[in-house]
């Protein structure tokens, strides 16, 4: 299973993705609420039909805060470029046990740091 970030997201909507497409015919997609939130503050075309959609997904286990501010510090996530939003997705993709695709350079250099990430 693959947690795929906002920015994969975002890109699929606007331009389509071939593997992205391929990943939910095979149902290997999973979200999570801070993805579906981030997608929801943008404009997009069937926006009730997509928000919906993401939702129908499988979601990652959330990440507590306490577990969130454990994990930069064991980690050592401070001072990389990263946002709360993507060391949240870091720990939710850890806690659940899949890989994280993102277009993030940044975050996508941790995920792979980490072990868990994925390029498509």
């Amino acid at each position: 299973m693959i947690l795929v970030d906002t920015s994969v997201w975002i890109s699929h909507l606007r331009e389509g993705n071939k593997r992205l497409a391929e990943l939910l015919e095979n149902g290997r997609v999973m979200c999570h609420p801070f993805i579906i939130g981030e997608l929801a503050c943008g404009n997009m075309k069937n926006r009730a039909l997509i928000l919906s959609l993401l939702q129908s997904l499988p979601m990652a286990v959330q990440a507590e805060h306490e577990e969130v501010m454990t994990f930069i510090e064991q980690h050592k996530l401070m001072g990389k470029g990263l946002g709360y939003i993507d060391i949240h997705l870091l720990a939710s993709a850890l806690l659940t046990g899949i890989r994280l695709w993102t277009l993030d350079k940044r975050l996508s250099k941790a995920a792979e740091s980490l072990g868990i990430g994925f390029k498509g």
